[in-house]
């Protein structure tokens, strides 16, 4: 990757060109003017796989349309007729894109690589979530306790606790949006801060399903603890 000072540096650096035509590349895997499918090199990250610069934000929109767009142009079924070789270097190619696109499209993938990336530690080296957000865990876990149990006042209480824990995981994106946006530096002590804030997100992600599947069962009239 490239930036500023010993900012992500690139461990591959994918073809500027295409090898048939020598047209232009946005991305390693397919030159988009004549279809060639290109090898790329090994040691590509997800956003070099995608063309992109690595970045806290992406345009989900552009992102799909991009993804779409390459995986036609790779379609295995495309190039049949250009032997067996190829065929497996287009499933290749498309496995790669298809990876890439699972990390960068998810924000906490895309939070968690960067942070790691960029020299931060990782989840099981640094386990804490910010400091203000633990009060709040402590009220929040009280009333899934409760749900877990079939206490009908804490099941009551699911549906206002699911806005306010999705409110919640929009606040702390976004923190950690502006937080690595631009990117900071290798090694930088805010790689540290943010993986603190992705703890956070990643409880709120696991609450919000436990809450979907807590009410799901109350509709079915199963309340019963696992």
């Amino acid at each position: 990757m490239s930036g500023e000072g010993e900012q992500h540096q690139p461990a591959g650096e994918g073809p500027e060109s295409c090898f048939r035509c020598s047209a232009s590349l946005s991305q390693p895997l397919v030159c988009e003017g004549c279809g060639l499918l290109q090898k790329a090199p090994e040691g590509l990250n997800p956003f070099q796989t995608l063309g992109l610069k690595p970045a806290a934000e992406v345009d989900a929109g552009d992102l799909r349309k991009r993804q779409s767009k390459l995986s036609r142009q790779m379609h295995p079924d495309f190039f049949v007729a250009e032997g067996e070789a190829a065929k497996r270097q287009a499933e290749a190619n498309t496995a790669q894109l298809n990876s890439a696109f699972e990390v960068v499209s998810d924000e906490s993938r895309r939070f968690d690589w960067l942070i790691e990336d960029g020299g931060g530690p990782s989840t099981s080296d640094e386990r804490q979530m910010p400091q203000e957000f633990l009060m709040e865990v402590l009220e929040w876990n009280e009333t899934l306790e409760g749900a877990r149990e079939g206490d009908a006042e804490a099941l009551a209480k699911l549906p206002a606790l699911a806005g306010d824990l999705e409110s919640q995981r929009n606040a702390e994106q976004a923190r950690l949006r502006q937080l690595l946006t631009p990117l900071p530096p290798t090694g930088d002590e805010r790689y540290r801060t943010a993986r603190r804030g992705l703890n956070a997100i990643r409880y709120l992600e696991r609450a919000l399903a436990e809450i979907a599947e807590r009410q799901l069962d109350t509709a079915r009239g199963t309340t019963s603890t696992d």
